[in-house]
């Protein structure tokens, strides 16, 4: 009777140390998981930071006249760029 008991209480340990184990290894998952979403989180936001420091970005909201509109002042400042370096080129 008295092997009994004891193979009930070593099933029982195993069983919690089978939990407690489970549980550990759950944690790590998890704690990794949370790190790994983190990294690529800040990873995502760092693909938008250089459009977002000089201001080219273009956000969906915007008017497409405005854009369209500065558009043509880029080009029409290009092509005045373009005649003055011809004009330099000339001149020498």
């Amino acid at each position: 009777m008295v092997q009994n008991h004891d193979s009930g209480s070593g099933t029982f340990t195993s069983l919690v140390t089978g939990a407690v184990i489970g549980a550990a290894g759950l944690a790590w998952w998890l704690l990794n998981e949370a790190d790994r979403r983190r990294r690529i989180g800040g990873q995502k936001a760092m693909l938008y930071v250089p459009r977002m420091q000089d201001g080219s970005e273009v956000y969906e909201s915007s008017d497409n006249g405005q854009l369209e509109e500065r558009v043509e002042k880029l080009n029409a400042e290009i092509a005045r760029v373009r005649a003055q370096l011809e004009g330099l080129g000339t001149n020498d």
